[in-house]
């Protein structure tokens, strides 16, 4: 079994064709990552904002039952993206707990998956060290094979190629 990390992106989309031109057939869990609203906000230190947040706080168990359902209906859109290119797949959304990289990588332990594909943004530069790239945590820190698919667009940057008309697809 194949877990296919997805976020809509993309690269995302690239990492699913990519798989399928690799592996047809293959059975694949489509996984989004959503975030619950009080960890939002306690990362992002955003506690202290005062009364105005309170109904905010009030209400998470709908902001995160919306954020759930968000993710899942991303889950679905890739898990039929996977299935339109001929993989047998399933989605799958998975509340985040501490990185998004480790909550990938319990998701891989709980399924059992053998590789992991997933997309890059391509962080580069400041961006990269001050952001961190989720696909460079989970390639750094899993146990079994993993798959990192740039988009078309940014495999052509990388090749010096700008005008995507110019490029046979």
């Amino acid at each position: 079994m194949i877990l296919l990390a997805y976020d809509g992106s993309a690269d995302a989309d690239a990492a699913i064709d990519r798989a399928a031109r690799l592996l047809p057939g293959a059975e694949v869990t489509v996984l989004t990552v959503w975030e619950p609203f009080l960890d939002a906000i306690t990362r992002s230190g955003a506690l202290g904002l005062g009364l105005g947040m309170r109904s905010a706080y009030a209400d998470s168990e709908t902001i995160d039952a919306a954020a759930r359902a968000a993710a899942l209906a991303t889950a679905i859109r890739g898990a039929e993206h996977a299935t339109a290119a001929g993989l047998k797949a399933q989605p799958r959304c998975a509340s985040r707990r501490g990185g998004i990289a480790r909550t990938i990588l319990d998701a891989v332990l709980q399924d059992n998956a053998e590789l992991i594909v997933m997309g890059t943004r391509g962080l580069a530069g400041v961006a990269s060290f001050l952001l961190g790239s989720v696909s460079h945590a989970v390639a750094q820190h899993a146990d079994r094979a993993v798959l990192v698919v740039p988009s078309r667009a940014l495999a052509d940057r990388r090749r010096g190629i700008v005008d995507h008309e110019a490029v046979p697809a």
